[in-house]
């Protein structure tokens, strides 16, 4: 028999990729998809003819119990992080299909995101800051500090749920925290990322790329292909009885960082400022100090356990190598929606005045 799936998110940026990876390394599993209503689902449905759509919304508990239960292993993309009531949800779910048999346990593999490791900075209001060496997490040797971050750290309620469903033998958790996601997805609906398109959008809005001064502050990143591909990995360590009941691979010590590199923000403001000056986009390669916290904090994880225990090797293009495609993307894409650009702005301007 297949194995049965049921994913949360395939409208989603990361969802979508995670599912395009897994639908092109095993075809042949059975897919349920949670999505919001029949008109998103189409493109899903056209995408993937052989999938099952599931009708309903994160807050359609009765709907998520009944696939969990039903599911192998539920991959849960959708606002996952933040999300309590499809994360209970899916816990009940998964004990009500699988507590017949501790030998078959339902396997979860949940995606939280290192938001969580701003939780000091904020703390604090200490913005702008180069990390302190405690602001380094390394996903084996410092899993302690990491299931045990302080409560007022964003998705920690959500990850604590998580993590808590593993008391019951018949749940087996995989949470995927991954730092700034980068490159455009593969998925049927969303392929755009949030943190890097953002501040290149706020750069051909102002005519300069933002700055949280003093711009020491550093995060991690990964290409969504590479997150994709470890997608893949995590299921089928999931159907490997060699490698489920590791607990560095599922449990509540599973607890997995993503990257493949590090990055100052403003030295990506400074990347995005120059391409879109080469680009004619705004009047030169300029930088702005803003107060702009999110550019501003810090989230430092270091991806020892996938690479040690799942074979994890990133391959896709680096993130500044990505920037001129993410700076003429973002250029179309408010061109198509009305958006005015700086220098449009800028040109008309001097024409009034002259």
């Amino acid at each position: 028999m297949n194995p049965k799936i049921f994913l949360t998110g395939a409208t989603g940026y990361v969802g979508g990729d995670a599912l395009y990876a897994l639908t092109k390394a095993h075809p042949d599993y059975e897919y349920s998809l949670l999505v919001r209503n029949e008109e998103r689902g189409k493109p899903v449905a056209a995408a993937y003819p052989n999938a099952r759509l599931v009708y309903g919304g994160l807050d359609d508990i009765d709907i998520i119990k009944k696939e969990a239960a039903a599911a192998d292993i539920v991959i849960h993309t959708a606002n996952s992080a933040d999300h309590m009531p499809s994360t209970q949800a899916i816990a009940q779910g998964l004990v009500a299909g699988h507590s017949h048999t501790a030998e078959k346990p339902g396997y979860w593999i949940h995606l939280g995101g290192t938001g969580i490791l701003t939780w000091y900075d904020f703390e604090h209001a200490r913005y702008g800051e180069a990390p302190l060496p405690s602001q380094r997490y390394h996903d084996v040797d410092d899993i302690e500090r990491i299931v045990n971050l302080p409560d007022t750290a964003m998705h920690r309620d959500v990850d604590k749920a998580v993590l808590a469903a593993n008391a019951n033998a018949a749940v087996r958790t995989l949470i995927i925290s991954p730092p700034t996601i980068y490159g455009q997805g593969r998925g049927p609906v969303n392929r755009r990322s949030i943190q890097v398109p953002g501040l290149v959008e706020q750069t051909l809005r102002g005519g300069s790329a933002p700055v949280q001064a003093p711009g020491l502050a550093e995060w991690d990143h990964v290409h969504v292909h590479d997150l994709g591909a470890f997608y893949v990995l995590a299921v089928e360590a999931a159907l490997d009885a060699a490698r489920n009941k590791n607990p560095d691979i599922f449990g509540p010590s599973a607890y997995y960082f993503l990257e493949n590199g590090t990055h100052r923000w403003s030295d990506v403001s400074r990347w995005v400022a120059a391409e879109a000056a080469a680009q004619g986009l705004i009047p030169e390669p300029a930088t702005r100090d803003v107060d702009s916290p999110w550019y501003g904090v810090n989230s430092k994880g270091v991806a020892a356990r996938a690479r040690r225990f799942l074979g994890w090797v990133p391959k896709a293009p680096a993130l500044k190598d990505t920037i001129p495609e993410v700076v003429a993307f973002e250029a179309e894409k408010m061109k198509k929606e009305g958006v005015q650009l700086f220098k449009a702005i800028l040109y008309f301007d001097f024409m009034t005045l002259s």
